[in-house]
């Protein structure tokens, strides 16, 4: 399924993705807990071949430059039409307002639709006015409210963490 856009390829994931998964994420959350190498490269595993789940990346010159996940759910309402979730949208910090993130989004978005979903969803930190800037201008809608409940001990989200 690889797109090439602007010398951009994007494309899903592949196991030897896992060090330039991690390098990026760290550009979402700074201060993210521990993981053990073997659990996260069977989580990126199952990223890649669990149905419905899209771990999309987009590549510059050899290097990842953004991500993001997209979840495609089956559903019993809307005709049975899927709804779809995006997570972890994610650019590097050097290679961010350059495009990529809006080529990812673009990519997630072509993915849900032709799976026949009728809506993605996303959830962005309260604080994040300049992720909330950048959904707008994509044409995501500020339509619903979002809730997370957290397990005990994993950390409440912050601008600085």
């Amino acid at each position: 399924m690889a797109k090439t856009v602007d010398g951009v390829i994007i494309n899903e994931a592949q196991p030897e993705d896992y060090e330039g998964l991690l390098t990026l994420y760290s550009h979402l959350i700074q201060e993210d807990l521990p993981r053990d190498e073997q659990l996260g490269r069977a989580s990126l595993d199952q990223l890649i071949q669990r149905d419905g789940l899209h771990q999309l990346v987009a590549r510059l010159n050899g290097e990842l430059v953004a991500a993001c996940t997209l979840i495609v759910v089956p559903n019993l309402t809307r005709g049975c039409a899927p709804y779809a979730f995006l997570e972890n949208v994610v650019t590097h910090a050097d290679h961010r307002n350059q495009g990529y993130g809006r080529l990812m989004v673009d990519e997630a978005l072509r993915t849900a639709w032709n799976e026949g979903a009728y809506k993605v969803m996303l959830l962005s930190g309260s604080w994040n006015d300049d992720a909330h800037r950048f959904y707008d201008q994509i044409g995501f809608e500020r339509s619903k409210i979002g809730f997370e409940m957290r397990a005990p001990g994993y950390p409440k989200r912050t601008k600085a963490s």
